[in-house]
């Protein structure tokens, strides 16, 4: 089934684990190389939606629309086609303690493509200096810090050119400098690629720095009580919640 011409499409979506409803009636639209935030409390399901959203739990109702064709009605050729059009920076970066730095962004290149050996390292190796990493090739991930590991794993993310970044929780457990050059990696990928981003944060400073748009999902309600840029949100919501919530648990009238 074809929709229109917006990157991601969601259409009452419902989330469940078992019979337990997670989110309900969930729908939205992310156009190409927007920049696009899943926003709400601890616990209110927003890297449950992430993970329906890159193919690893399929819902319990509705529909994930990419490029206008719905991906769990597409058949497995064309999920795995789409899968490989996705880049996933997971909240701990996940990262093979194991392998040096240029061994993880190398290995969806293996995996994927018929690169010979020293096209792959080289390709790893410019992953890494495009998110500030270079020299870092042979380092192993004990070796370096939080916020450069996050970078590495954004490096792995990219390594497929992927038309479309996934990020949870990107700035979880980094210091404020670090969670700001984050920020501003992110921003200059979308802005030099054109890459759509989709991130899941509670964090109101990223939230304000990096969103064009954005969704709130309330943990009470279960379904999406806001849409829209979070600046917008923030003064003229007429969800008192949301604009609790975006301006630091402060009520405002």
């Amino acid at each position: 089934m074809k929709t229109n011409a917006f990157h991601i499409q969601v259409r009452d979506l419902t989330m469940k684990y078992g019979e337990t409803l997670i989110q309900g009636d969930l729908s939205f639209s992310v156009q190409r190389g927007e920049i696009f935030i899943i926003m709400g409390g601890s616990g209110c399901g927003k890297s449950t939606l992430l993970r329906h959203l890159i193919g690893l739990i399929r819902p319990a109702e509705g529909h994930v629309y990419f490029n206008g064709t719905d991906f769990w009605a597409s058949d497995d050729e064309t999920r795995e086609t789409f899968l490989r059009a996705f880049g996933v920076l997971y909240q701990s970066g996940a990262l093979w303690s194991s392998m040096t730095l240029a061994e993880n962004v190398a290995l969806p290149l293996q995996e994927h493509t018929d690169l010979g050996e020293n096209d792959v390292r080289d390709l790893a190796s410019l992953k890494l200096s495009l998110v500030g990493l270079d020299g870092y090739e042979d380092y192993y991930p004990s070796d370096i810090s939080g916020g450069m590991k996050k970078r590495a794993g954004l490096a792995r993310a990219m390594a497929l050119d992927p038309e479309i970044l996934f990020f949870d929780e990107p700035s979880a457990g980094l210091d404020p400098l670090s969670a700001k050059l984050l920020d501003d990696l992110i921003l200059e990928v979308r802005d030099s690629f054109g890459t759509t981003v989709v991130v899941v944060t509670h964090e109101l400073y990223s939230i304000f720095s990096i969103a064009d748009n954005a969704v709130y999902l309330d943990g009470d309600e279960k379904t999406i009580t806001a849409i829209g840029n979070p600046e917008v949100l923030r003064r003229e919501s007429e969800n008192e919640k949301v604009r609790t919530f975006l301006n630091r648990g402060k009520a405002t009238p």
